[in-house]
C-alpha cells in the first residue's frame, strides 16, 4: 500500500496529514504506530484522516490518531492542519469548512493573514461527560497525585481535560505528575493533564500531558481548556493570549452555551510518499 503524506504542525504539535478521500487508507493500529515512530517511521504525536462525511451539509470526517495506534476524540493543533490541508489539497476551495469529528462538528476557518480560527464548539463540564468519577460537577475537584492533593478544573472539549493552576510551568512536575494524572483511577478514558501559569488576566503560559502522546509542544484542546477554567475561576478575561511551548494560540470563550474560538498557525513542513 502506497500512501501519500503531508507533515505538518502546529506550534511543534506534529501530524501526518492522510487524503483518505482520493485514496484507500486502510491502516492498523500496529501500523500506524510504526508509522509514528521518530526513528523508524514518520514521526509525529498525531496522524490525521481526512474523509469524506455521508451527513448533508458538512464538508469532511476528521479521524484523529495517537503515535501509538489509539483513536481520539479531537485535536486543536490537528484541526487547523487539517483546514489548511483540504485547501492545499484542492479538495475544496471553501474557506470556512463544517468538519465532522467523533464528538461533532467543529468549524475550521482560513483567514487572511494565514492563521486558522476553529469554532470548538462549547465546552462540557459534567462528570459523565468527561468522563470523570465524581459526585456531580464542580467548578473546582480535589485531586489526589503521589500522595498530594491538587486542585483541578475537568473540562471536555470533545476530548477530557484535567487543568490546574501552578506557580511555573518551568518547574512545575509536568512528566511526573503529567502521567500520574493521565492514568488517574478517576478518569476511566484517561485525561489529558494540564499546567497553567497566569501571567495576567490576559495571558497564561502552558504545558499538557497529552493522553497516549507524554507532553507535546503545544495542545490546542488543551488551550482551550485551560482558559476556559481560568474564566470560570473568575482568573481570566474571555480573551486569552496562550503561550505554549511550540508558540503562542489566541482563545476566547464568551461563557455558557458559547463556544469556544481558538486562532492559530498550521504550518505545512514536506509531503511524500510511503509503501506499507
Amino acid at each position: 500500500m502506497k500512501l501519500n503524506f503531508s507533515k505538518m504542525h502546529g506550534l511543534g504539535n506534529d501530524f501526518m496529514v492522510i487524503d483518505g478521500v482520493r485514496q484507500t487508507v486502510a491502516l492498523s493500529h500496529q501500523q500506524i504506530a510504526q508509522l509514528g515512530h521518530r526513528q523508524f517511521g514518520i514521526g509525529f504525536d498525531q496522524l490525521l484522516l481526512v474523509e469524506s462525511s455521508a451527513t448533508p451539509g458538512i464538508d469532511f470526517r476528521y479521524r484523529i490518531f495517537n503515535c501509538d495506534g489509539s483513536e481520539v476524540e479531537q485535536c486543536g493543533n490537528g484541526s487547523r492542519c487539517f483546514a489548511r490541508f483540504v485547501v492545499e489539497q484542492g479538495l475544496t476551495d471553501k474557506t470556512e469548512i463544517a468538519v465532522e469529528t467523533a464528538k461533532g462538528v467543529i468549524y475550521p476557518r482560513l483567514e487572511l493573514d494565514g492563521n486558522v480560527t476553529v469554532n470548538m464548539g462549547t465546552p462540557r463540564f459534567a462528570p459523565e461527560d468527561i468522563p470523570f468519577i465524581a459526585p456531580n460537577e464542580a467548578m473546582i475537584d480535589p485531586l489526589i497525585v503521589d500522595g498530594q492533593v491538587y486542585d483541578i478544573s475537568v473540562v471536555s472539549m470533545g476530548n477530557p481535560h484535567a487543568v490546574q493552576v501552578v506557580e511555573s510551568v518551568d518547574t512545575a512536575p509536568v512528566a511526573l505528575h503529567g502521567a500520574l494524572i493521565e492514568n488517574h483511577p478517576r478518569f476511566p478514558q484517561k485525561v489529558n493533564a494540564g499546567f497553567m501559569q497566569i501571567l495576567s488576566r490576559n495571558e497564561i503560559r502552558l504545558r499538557v500531558y497529552e493522553r497516549a502522546a507524554g507532553e507535546t509542544l503545544a495542545c490546542g484542546t488543551g488551550a482551550c481548556a485551560a482558559v476556559v477554567a481560568g474564566i470560570r475561576r473568575g482568573l481570566l478575561d474571555a480573551t486569552v493570549i496562550v503561550h505554549t511551548r511550540g508558540g503562542d494560540l489566541t482563545i476566547s470563550w464568551a461563557g455558557d452555551s458559547h463556544p469556544v474560538m481558538m486562532t492559530g498557525p498550521a504550518v505545512t513542513v514536506f509531503a511524500g510518499t510511503i509503501e506499507l
